[in-house]
């Protein structure tokens, strides 16, 4: 049930992503970068355009420095106990955003990131925000410190395990991924009845394996409940 529930919220942040590069300003120089499959860090710094912020060396030097300072987790002990030498810059050759966009003119990067969450309280989304970032927070130091004349940050899509999507959050998520004006609303709701029909589905897999059969399920849809939260 597990591997389903992953793959069906992983098919919404590939439409989004899709959607969102679709959809861009016809004159944007902003790249996004990882349309076919995501990347480890690792496997981005072969190519050329990320070659060219800053050394694969420079990067694993300052990264290094930020991963000795975050903890290693349980599940990581075995691979650290291994080798420690090796182990934190290895860590962070592994670390695998959800997407990269780049503007290689103005020297701006981003690293995105998707996010599912338990929305039936207030302030899930500042709270998987903060999760998303930890996550990633070796990637943003040392990228900031290793190409000090580029700009980066983090930008993520959270969505709630019941459908929620916080409207004014997207919508400045989009313009700052140059995504065109006139879409935005399309893309919007696109993307709130993908979040729904996801939600519809897992829940008759669920259903499918624990009674062997189906119950009745509302197709997708898309309500404002207030706070700008659709579901």
């Amino acid at each position: 049930m597990a591997t389903t529930v992953t793959a069906a919220y992983h098919s919404i942040w590939r439409h989004l992503y899709d959607s969102m590069h679709a959809a861009q300003k016809p004159k944007s120089k902003l790249k996004f970068v990882t349309l076919d499959k995501e990347s480890n860090m690792s496997t981005l710094w072969r190519r050329e355009e990320f070659l060219r912020i800053c050394s694969k060396e420079d990067l694993a030097e300052k990264a290094q420095d930020i991963e000795m300072t975050i903890l290693v987790k349980k599940i990581q002990e075995a691979r650290y106990n291994l080798n420690p030498e090796s182990f934190f810059v290895n860590r962070f050759w592994g670390g695998r955003p959800d997407g990269v966009a780049i503007n290689e003119s103005l020297h701006i990067g981003y690293i995105l990131e998707f996010k599912r969450s338990a929305d039936r309280y207030e302030g899930f989304l500042e709270v998987k925000e903060a999760e998303a970032n930890e996550q990633h927070e070796s990637i943003i130091g040392a990228l900031k410190a290793a190409a000090s004349e580029w700009e980066f940050e983090q930008i993520n899509f959270v969505v709630g395990n019941h459908g929620s999507v916080v409207e004014s959050d997207f919508y400045t998520k989009l313009k700052k991924l140059d995504v065109q004006a006139g879409k935005k609303d399309k893309l919007f709701a696109d993307h709130v009845t993908q979040v729904c029909e996801v939600h519809n589905r897992v829940i008759v897999s669920f259903l499918q394996q624990v009674q062997g059969g189906t119950r009745p399920t509302v197709e997708g849809s898309r309500e404002n409940i207030g706070h700008n939260v659709h579901v």
